[in-house]
């Protein structure tokens, strides 16, 4: 069987298209694969946040719709940029191994956080990042950044900024990771849902494929992403929710910790579960329920109304 494989044009999209493809070559009766790079109007458009131009959903629309057509077997996604609800007809049918979980501050020279001149300019879009590098230095300001990992490295040296904050995952798989001055641990700056796993999307129609990609699932990623991702879809989150979910599981336990904050760092909701790993979503949905009724709701709904 030949798999024709939907990706972004990005460096890191081929990266990770052609890491799906060489584990699927592995599997039996895969015979051969085939990349076929698009274009989406997330790539297109960088003059405005993604919130303004429809959400996550721009990234994979075009890879959907080839899809659809017949035109591509699947499609490859960092699963930190996709929907939590899925669009009818599809579904991700592989979670492959979590990667680096943690957000990297890049800087001129190495700089640490804290070496960072008071009132530093951060280039961020992501008001996760933002509300948690809030908390840690207030006095710094952060304004949106967006194109590519080279895009974004080039305006850091450039110097249209002090500092970056990137997904690790994605300079280690480019090997840009020597650009890294710090990691951030999940106690400093919890990741966003499903940060550094990859997922595989297929028609939900297509069972045939759907059961040659479950080979590729790792069964403890797929817990710890059930879990994040069912935060995010119990509360609604946007691209641009400042939400963040990490999880973990031992010996069969899962613990996951989920954070609603202020894009400002000043109101912050932060709450954890610990429960059997085989009920992972479920623990998510709860913890989700708790946030809620902690005033989760209100802070979104508050935080949606001040960037319409």
């Amino acid at each position: 069987m030949k798999i024709r494989i939907a990706t972004r044009k990005s460096a890191l999209a081929l990266w990770q298209a052609e890491h799906v493809a060489a584990e699927l070559i592995k599997l039996p009766g895969i015979s051969q694969t085939e990349l076929l790079p698009m274009s989406t109007k997330g790539d297109e458009i960088l003059d405005r946040s993604l919130q303004k131009i429809g959400g996550k959903g721009l990234f994979i629309k075009e890879l959907e719709i080839a899809m659809q057509n017949g035109v591509a077997d699947l499609a490859v996604h960092s699963m930190k940029d996709v929907p939590a609800e899925m669009p009818a007809g599809f579904c991700i049918a592989a979670t492959m191994t979590r990667a680096n979980h943690r957000d990297a501050l890049i800087t001129n020279g190495g700089v640490q956080l804290d070496e960072l001149a008071e009132n530093a300019l951060i280039g961020s879009s992501s008001l996760r990042r933002q509300a948690q590098l809030k908390m840690l230095r207030p006095d710094l300001r952060v304004e949106p950044l967006r194109g590519n990992v080279n895009t974004r490295l080039a305006k850091l040296e450039n110097g249209d900024y002090d500092a970056i904050i990137l997904a690790a995952a994605g300079l280690e798989r480019l090997r840009l990771d020597g650009h890294i001055s710090h990691q951030f641990s999940p106690a400093e700056m919890l990741p966003a849902a499903a940060q550094g796993v990859l997922g595989v999307e297929c028609l939900e129609s297509n069972t045939e494929l759907r059961k040659i990609l479950k080979l590729l699932n790792n069964p403890t990623t797929l817990q710890t992403t059930s879990a994040e991702r069912a935060i995010a879809r119990v509360l609604n989150a946007s691209c641009q929710s400042p939400v963040a979910a990490f999880a973990t599981v031992e010996g069969g336990s899962l613990e996951l910790t989920a954070l609603v904050a202020h894009p400002d760092g000043g109101e912050t909701i932060k709450d954890s579960i610990t429960g059997d790993a085989s009920e992972a979503e479920q623990l998510g949905e709860t913890l989700a329920a708790r946030l809620i009724n902690s005033g989760a709701r209100e802070l979104l709904d508050s935080i949606e109304a001040m960037n319409d």
